[in-house]
């Protein structure tokens, strides 16, 4: 099929080389504008821009999709389908309606729960035991368009944003695939989204990550693992902020408040939480590296009665 794709972070890559390889002409990719980033501020392209200049496909990067001009440019390209995913602006009803089949996006939770921008984290966030993929025929609405196909994805008990984002994002590059070629068949059956179950993903922000040691120890272990890699989960110690990386729910009760180190082992110490305790195993003082507890406290001992803020 002649195929515009839409997408920008490393989550659309997978997609993008699994239509290649299956032989679709992508006639063109359009992601966002390069930005500058890191401390020198140097301009970084697009992880989808990088794909696509590899595989020799035309690449579109209007500041904004509203554009008459790029509108135009769509025009012309006459595409049969527009394959959008996690590209990051609202696309105008104009543009939806360019393609002959219209645009399907690839959506990372199984719709209707987790419409909006951070599905995969929130899905480790609230303790969910599956999620997946949806692919899904766009409108006008967010995430409210009716639903192709589905293909489910566990969700491992010490699985973190990081591993979760990958494993999604290779599925998605197998369902789309499989909605192409249903779509080309005659065989896709849309089913209306209902509005029964339905949360939003709200975008993460850094303040997120700043550890309230009066939830649960349960909570909080979720919250450590889902916003892994970024945030991050962080506390502070002696003044500087440590951030989080591994923990493991430890059901016994200690005497002392919510933040108080109760036990310092060798290799972990044990935080009290307002139910239970955790036991942290891999963390990040400011300005150091990531490390095992253990190494870590080899330099920087951690004595019981410490309060982390």
């Amino acid at each position: 099929m002649r195929i515009i794709f839409m997408g920008t972070p490393d989550f659309s890559v997978p997609a993008l080389r699994a239509l290649v390889d299956k032989g679709h002409q992508v006639i063109a990719v359009v992601t966002q504008p390069d930005k500058p980033k890191g401390r020198g501020k140097a301009v970084q392209m697009t992880p989808v821009k990088e794909a696509a200049q590899a595989l020799g496909i035309p690449v579109y990067q209007p500041v904004k999709v509203r554009e008459e001009g790029f509108l135009q440019q769509l025009e012309v390209l006459a595409p049969e389908v527009i394959i959008v995913a996690a590209f990051g602006q609202i696309l105008p009803q104009r543009l939806l309606d360019i393609p002959v089949y219209g645009c399907i996006n690839i959506h990372a939770s199984l719709l209707p729960k987790y419409r909006g921008a951070a599905p995969i984290q929130w899905a480790i966030l609230d303790g969910e035991k599956e999620t997946g993929i949806t692919t899904m025929q766009m409108n006008a609405g967010l995430d409210t368009g009716d639903i192709l196909e589905k293909l489910v994805v566990p969700v491992d008990d010490e699985e973190t944003g990081g591993s979760l984002h990958d494993k999604l994002s290779a599925a998605g590059g197998k369902l789309i695939l499989s909605t192409l070629e249903k779509l080309e068949q005659g065989l896709l059956v849309p089913v209306a989204q209902t509005e029964e179950g339905t949360c939003y993903a709200r975008m993460l922000d850094k303040g997120m990550g700043k550890m309230d040691w009066n939830k649960g120890a349960s909570e909080l272990e979720r919250m450590i693992r889902g916003l892994n890699p970024w945030p991050s989960a962080y506390t502070e110690l002696d003044g500087k902020t440590l951030k989080i990386w591994q923990a493991k729910v430890m059901e016994s009760e200690y005497d002392g408040e919510p933040g108080q180190v109760v036990k310092a082992e060798k290799d972990a110490f044990w935080v009290k939480t307002g139910k239970g305790s955790l036991a942290i195993l891999s963390l990040q003082l400011e300005g150091k590296k990531r490390m095992d507890t253990g190494a870590f406290l080899r330099g920087y001992p951690v004595s019981e009665g410490i309060i982390l803020r």
